[in-house]
């Protein structure tokens, strides 16, 4: 895999379209995100050749970056994860719950009758 292609997957795993909404929001975040990572000015043109593939080369620390940035996508898919499994946690215990006591209500009900 060539390092242009390499980077222009990291860029759009790090910067996933859906989450920015527009392609100009993607490059822009990027840009932001690179730029406190490297020695050098990253323009919005360097962050759309990349991501079209067109770019002729990738510095070591622009690779840096995008690894950079895919990892902290990755820990921020994870935290949104967890935050989302465990509200399905307390909407099951809840709904398990709820079942319960109307289990035992109706076995209440049923007692009652036969006793």
């Amino acid at each position: 895999m060539s390092d242009v292609f390499y980077a222009q997957s990291l860029l759009k795993e790090a910067f996933p379209r859906t989450r920015y909404g527009k392609v100009d929001a993607v490059f822009y975040e990027a840009r932001k995100f690179i730029n406190k990572r490297v020695n050098k000015e990253i323009t919005l043109r360097r962050i759309r050749t990349i991501w079209e593939g067109t770019a002729r080369r990738i510095d070591s620390e622009e690779m840096e970056a995008l690894k950079a940035a895919l990892h902290e996508e990755e820990r921020r898919e994870q935290r949104e994860l967890r935050a989302r499994l465990a509200s399905l946690d307390e909407k099951i215990a809840a709904f398990d719950a709820l079942t319960a006591r109307q289990a035992v209500a109706a076995d209440r009900r049923h007692s009652d009758h036969v006793g």
